[in-house]
């Protein structure tokens, strides 16, 4: 019985994330004229990214603090245009300074 439940809670999920994905498709076929709109739907993905990781970013170091840190370290080298790797590599780096630190104080 318990598989079954998994079952049929699984295909709910899969035909509620269809059907997300395939309204706007019907809704929408001709080409969307409105500027504004146009420059909403350009930056929803990214505004919806940052929603989702932006949380995650302070509960998945050991402590509050050393996600403070790599933000930090991340926010101020990509404001210096440096590159992906280079943030992400310093923000590491700045998290697990700020877990040794934390450790021996």
């Amino acid at each position: 019985m318990q598989g079954m439940e998994f079952v049929i809670y699984l295909l709910i999920c899969a035909g509620v994330t269809y059907l997300i994905r395939m309204i706007p498709f019907v809704l929408c076929r001709g080409k969307l004229e409105n500027r504004f709109i146009r420059s909403f739907l350009f930056y929803v993905p990214y505004a919806v990214l940052g929603s989702m990781t932006f949380p995650a970013i302070f509960t998945s170091t050991g402590s509050v603090f050393s996600g403070c840190a790599g933000t930090v370290t991340a926010l101020i080298l990509a404001f210096h245009r440096k590159g992906l790797m280079t943030v992400a590599v310093g923000a590491c780096i700045a998290a697990f300074a700020a877990e040794v630190l934390q450790a021996i104080l």
